[in-house]
Order: structure tokens, then C-alpha cells, then sequence
């Protein structure tokens, strides 16, 4: 396939296909060539022209590649490099052969299928596993960068088709020293997954990263976030001030221990919320865990990989894990189904 363009700086990119767009930016799958016929698969995030003159834009698109460069966790999508060619930036990134939570949740509706409570605990596992790592990130002389993400929801979590889930986008993160968001007079993020506190303009820590885990948890859950409004402003309303049924009322599925951790996770109070992504993780990780066999990467992969049609229902069954992991499965579904009639 040729290339639609070719980028030249430190490094030659051949650029193959538009991934995905935003307002100020464009995510394109490109091949990064070196020597010797050498080539990787890389995704680039390049600026628009029209913000590439833009200093306070460069400034924070700068401050994502310094910020994100030194976070390699196999739950988030790595940083390469930050080039620049007549004055317009991008960023070379892992590239993610997957689909991210919205068209995961979007496939899930329009086959008609519910997503395993096992897999939805699994997928928010992970997303806890790679802000543990980011909210402890030190800088070289150790100091703690004190990350914090800001725009966890379900577009900046991708599922490769092998199975990883990759915490994405840290484009309005911020950082001692990196990000010039000033909390306070404007709310960054999407305001159906805001942390309250995030939604009120006040100042967020990493304990509001936890409180977006939780409502991409309890979306995956129920197929809907039971914040989101019909404008942004209701939205963010409804995140501060809307009360929602208990959770165990909202689907049978979901248990007692289950029920708590969405009520610890969700706490408008940030002092009861949980406290790190550690103990986030913890609890999740128990939940599916601790009466034996649980979801792996491997059985996320191939349930993820038939959903899209990338494989049949009985090569998800060829293996032991996977032949047990839809057996238990179909045990809940039956349950819920029961405690439903």
C-alpha cells in the first residue's frame, strides 16, 4: 500500500492511514523506517495547522510527550518521540492494534450482548493498574510528579485484540512542572466522567482519577453512564449532584462486595473514596480472583477478537482457560437471568 505522505525529521515515517480525529489533532497508523528495510508500526499524533502557532496549545502538546516519555507500563500506550517538521508537532506513539471501550461498548449493543461481570472488574483492574504506576512516576532526582490524568473515560482506553488494556491520551494531564491547566477556572476532561470535584473547577489530585474508573466500571457494567446529560453542563451537574439507586438495584449482577466497591470508588467525598489506584486495583483484582480461575489477558483477547469477528466461538473454546472462563460466564448470565424473572 503506498503511503498517503511522508514525514521527515530525526526519523522518516511513511504515513498509511487516519486512525482517528479530534478538534486540534489527528492520530494517524504510519511505519517508521530505519535502516536496512527496517520498519515498525508506530501511530503518530499530529497537530492541526491551524493550533501549531498556537504557544499555549505547543506548550501543552509539548508538556504530554515530556510528561508521558519516561510512563512505560504495559497498561499505557508508550511514547516514542516528539518531532517537529515546518513548525507543526506530533508525537510518536506505541501503535494499539485494538479498539477503544466507546466501540468496544458500541459492538457490545449492537450484537446485542452484555459484557461478563468478570470482564468489566478485569478491564477496570488494569485501568487502576496503569494509574498506580503513573500517579507514583517520579522524576530523576525523585521527586513525585504528582500525575494526574484528568480524562479517563472510555475513548482513552484501548483493548488490543491480544488481550492488553491501554490506559491512552494524557493530552490534558497534569504534572508538577509540565501542564499549564489552571485548575480552577476551567474544568479539562469529559463531564460525564468527571470526579465531582473536577466538575466543581476545584483543584483534583490523583484520588479523581479513581472516581472516572469507577464510572467507566459502572458503564461497562450496566452499557450506560448514568451521568451523562443532554448537555455538558447537565452532565457535570449530574456528576456533583445527581443520586443514583443503589448499585445492587441497578443490576442483579452485581454482589454485595461488588456493590461496595462502586460505592468506594464513586464516593463524592474524596476522603472516602479510595485513597491510591493500589487499593482500587486490590479490590478488583480480589473480587474476580479470590474464588480461583479469573479473566486473564489472553481470555479478554479472545472474547474481544470474536465480538469483532477475528475469531470463531469455538477456537475461544479451544483452550482450558477459555473453555472455563465462558463456562463460568454463562453461569452468571444464567443467574442474573434467574434473579431477574
Amino acid at each position: 500500500m503506498a503511503a498517503l505522505f511522508t514525514i521527515q525529521d530525526d526519523f522518516t515515517y511513511e504515513v498509511r492511514r487516519k486512525i482517528s480525529e479530534g478538534g486540534m489533532g489527528v492520530v494517524y497508523e504510519a511505519e517508521q523506517l530505519g535502516t536496512r528495510s527496517f520498519r515498525k508500526r508506530v501511530a503518530l499524533k499530529v497537530i492541526r495547522q491551524e493550533f501549531a502557532r498556537q504557544k499555549m496549545f505547543i506548550e501543552n502538546f509539548i508538556g504530554e510527550a515530556k510528561l508521558v516519555a519516561d510512563l512505560i507500563h504495559t497498561n499505557i500506550a508508550q511514547t516514542y518521540h516528539l518531532g517537529e517538521v515546518n513548525h507543526v508537532y506530533f508525537i510518536t506513539m506505541e501503535y494499539i492494534n485494538g479498539v477503544n471501550l466507546e466501540q468496544f461498548c458500541a459492538q457490545l449493543k449492537s450484537k446485542g450482548q452484555t459484557l461478563p461481570v468478570e470482564m468489566a472488574v478485569f478491564i477496570a483492574s488494569r485501568i487502576a493498574r496503569g494509574l498506580a504506576y503513573a500517579h507514583c512516576k517520579t522524576a530523576p532526582d525523585g521527586t513525585l510528579l504528582g500525575i494526574v490524568h484528568r480524562d479517563i473515560n472510555l475513548k482513552n482506553v484501548m483493548i488490543a485484540f491480544e488481550g492488553d488494556v491501554k490506559v491512552m491520551d494524557f493530552g490534558v494531564a497534569k504534572a508538577v512542572g509540565y501542564l499549564t491547566h489552571e485548575e480552577g477556572e476551567v474544568a479539562v476532561g469529559k463531564p460525564d466522567y468527571m470526579s465531582p470535584e473536577q466538575a466543581d473547577f476545584q483543584v483534583t489530585d490523583k484520588r479523581s482519577d479513581l472516581f472516572s474508573t469507577g464510572v467507566v466500571l459502572l458503564q461497562l457494567l450496566l452499557g450506560r453512564n448514568p451521568f451523562k446529560g443532554t448537555t455538558s453542563e447537565e452532565s457535570r451537574q449530574n456528576v456533583i449532584n445527581k443520586r443514583l439507586p443503589p448499585f445492587l438495584a441497578m443490576d442483579a449482577r452485581i454482589n454485595e462486595d461488588l456493590d461496595r466497591i462502586l460505592g468506594k470508588a464513586l464516593c463524592r467525598d474524596v476522603n472516602g473514596r479510595y485513597q491510591t489506584a493500589d487499593e482500587l486495583r486490590d479490590d478488583l483484582e480480589y473480587h474476580i480472583y479470590h474464588k480461583g480461575l479469573g479473566p486473564t489477558n489472553e481470555t479478554l483477547g479472545r472474547y474481544v477478537r470474536a465480538l469483532f469477528g477475528q475469531l470463531s466461538p469455538e477456537a475461544i473454546a479451544g483452550s482450558r482457560g477459555g473453555t472455563e472462563s465462558l463456562e463460568h460466564t454463562a453461569r452468571v448470565q444464567r443467574k442474573a437471568a434467574g434473579a431477574m424473572g
